[in-house]
């Protein structure tokens, strides 16, 4: 079993390669489906993630997908289950398990991630489906004014995500283990560095405690970027030169691969960042990307639920998801993204 899920934790993070979050809830879709004028059907919903499986970039840059609970049992226009459309294009099926972020009780403006009763049956039941990881994200908010993030706050977080990567592991999944450290408010970009510190280290100390193995497991992290409202911004380098510093402080090179969300940048500058973390170089883990709207803003917009667009829109998809993979090998400039747009 080690040796298998170790095996299919290298996949994830194949050269060149990147994960695909498509594991909107139906209450983002909706807002995503909302911005281009499309109503958030179930059919409408399998025709545009339908259209992203078939296209070409699945075969060449997506190693694996984040499905939500309804796309895993979904069957393709023409009864093709969408998970063997994953599988055929060579790219490994997953799925979000946890339940979303609650209010944390006695921690205002705070939240914990619930969904872990229940969870080995329903792991056995995604296994059979077809799904070979799985994803739970913890979200970290930051207001220093308030004294948020708070370490009960935090403990409790990476408490839940070790004991869900234990159950994954447990049933033959790969654990996505995802702690996002939110880039809302006007917070700096040493701040951010702060908290991902505090956040990273509580969770790898909780995996310990729990037993997961390391080489069996993926870390979706964000990026150290400063709060969209902050007054200063920071350059390409910097966000570069800190996220890496920071994960080599706090992430064993037992891991065998870091696959970082967007969290709200903007598709080039999620882009850009990679690139830039891998050409630093001299590291112990792949870096790659499990970028959601950073990968679908562009096909969905060109999408616009009209199906004389699905040409259009899968190759606004394989564009973003080619940019992506240069990155992920640091070959990618802004000269290459004009080129091939």
């Amino acid at each position: 079993m080690t040796a298998e899920l170790d095996a299919i934790a290298q996949k994830m993070v194949a050269d060149g390669k990147g994960i695909l979050a498509a594991d909107e809830s139906s209450g983002t879709i909706k807002k995503r489906f909302d911005a281009i004028g499309v109503e958030s059907t179930e059919e409408n919903r399998r025709d545009y993630r339908e259209l992203m499986f078939r296209s070409e970039a699945m075969t060449k840059y997506i190693s694996g997908v984040i499905l939500y609970e309804e796309t895993i049992r979904q069957k393709a226009k023409d009864g093709t289950p969408l998970v063997s459309l994953i599988q055929q294009a060579g790219s490994i099926p997953g799925i979000k398990v946890d339940a979303g972020a609650k209010p944390q009780p006695a921690f205002p403006g705070e939240t914990i991630t619930e969904g872990l009763d229940g969870l080995a049956g329903r792991l056995k039941d995604y296994y059979d489906l077809g799904a070979r990881f799985a994803k739970w994200r913890a979200v970290i908010d930051i207001d220093t004014a308030k004294g948020i993030p708070s370490y009960g706050s935090i403990r409790a977080n990476a408490h839940a995500l070790a004991r869900y990567a234990a159950l994954c592991q447990e049933a033959g999944i790969v654990p996505i283990v995802e702690p996002e450290v939110l880039m809302d408010g006007s917070h700096d970009i040493d701040t951010c560095y702060r908290v991902t510190e505090w956040v990273l280290k509580t969770t790898f100390e909780e995996l310990y405690y729990q037993r997961v193995r390391l080489e069996g497991m993926v870390l979706k992290p964000n990026m150290i970027v400063p709060g969209k409202k902050s007054a200063k911004q920071a350059s390409v380098e910097e966000v570069a030169e800190k996220t890496v510093r920071v994960l080599k402080s706090c992430v064993p090179s037992a891991v065998p691969g870091i696959a970082f969300l967007s969290g709200g940048q903007s598709d080039e500058d999620a882009t850009a960042h990679l690139d830039a973390m891998v050409k630093l170089g001299g590291l112990p883990w792949k870096l790659t990307y499990s970028y959601g709207r950073a990968l679908q803003a562009a096909p969905q917009k060109a999408w616009a639920g009209k199906a004389e667009n699905v040409a259009k829109a899968q190759a606004a998809f394989t564009h973003r998801a080619h940019m992506n993979s240069l990155a992920a090998l640091g070959q990618w400039s802004s000269e290459e993204e004009r080129k091939a747009a």
